[in-house]
């Protein structure tokens, strides 16, 4: 099964700029510009609604720059960032801020090619088959995790739902949040595929703890865990929870 299309969102205050990044992406097939923004308060309404895979986005901005933006989002929203600039000081900051990739302008059509690989590899790796993503190695059954001093041994089995959290993932088992430093693309390539399920870009959650689903507007809808905790089910990860839960 291929990837789906990357759908991407362009934020930059200056318009010739955008321009410059869609005759970057007129060489890419499989990206589907979804929007543009001239600031940072458009963008985060316009991630809200759109729930784009990929942004490129500049850094300084009128109002909200480019980090600020980003702190707004919630991990689980935040698509695969691009940052496009013309000020080369903040790029360790960008990759602390777990950007893919710093592009300088003006935009040179090979470098920013190079971006797109990475940006492709990573996209490849979220929509690989579960069946290719496993047929060589057991499932995860224990995650050890630090706790202050210690460390936890936590039983897959007991693992309610996980968030992603930057380069962290949030564990949530038994009432306890645990802090794990993993990738959530990471970890769901180690958990059995038929009892962890994604949900959203950022969340993936046990089956076996799942209540009931409650549609929402627009395609979206909530899933309802056995202790209460309500999790949102994008639209874009409909189709495979449809086939797991047997949603009509």
């Amino acid at each position: 099964m291929s990837a789906p299309p990357i759908r991407t969102l362009l934020v930059d205050d200056e318009v010739l700029a955008r321009l410059a990044l869609r005759q970057a992406l007129a060489a890419h097939a499989d990206v589907d510009i979804v929007g543009e923004c001239g600031n940072a308060a458009e963008a985060q309404q316009a991630i809200q609604a759109l729930e784009p895979d990929l942004l490129f986005l500049d850094i300084r901005m009128p109002g909200i720059d480019g980090f600020k933006l980003l702190h707004r989002l919630k991990p689980q929203a935040l698509p695969m960032v691009v940052f496009a600039t013309a000020y080369g000081q903040h790029a360790l900051r960008a990759f602390d801020a777990s950007a893919i990739d710093y592009l300088m302008k003006p935009i040179d059509q090979a470098r920013f090619d190079q971006a797109m690989a990475r940006v492709r590899r990573h996209w490849h790796g979220l929509h690989a088959p579960a069946a290719a993503t496993h047929a060589h190695a057991a499932h995860l059954q224990r995650i050890s995790v630090r706790v202050g001093e210690h460390i936890r041994v936590v039983a897959v089995d007991e693992i309610d739902w996980i968030r992603a959290d930057g380069n962290y993932v949030q564990i949530h088992a038994n009432g306890t949040r645990y802090l794990h430093r993993e990738t959530l693309s990471h970890l769901l390539a180690a958990l059995d595929p038929a009892r962890f399920l994604r949900i959203h870009r950022g969340v993936i959650v046990n089956v076996e703890r799942i209540r009931e689903v409650h549609p929402l507007f627009k395609g979206g809808a909530e899933v309802v865990l056995h202790d209460g905790t309500r999790l949102d089910l994008s639209r874009r990860f409909r189709a495979g929870a449809r086939v797991a839960l047997g949603l009509p």
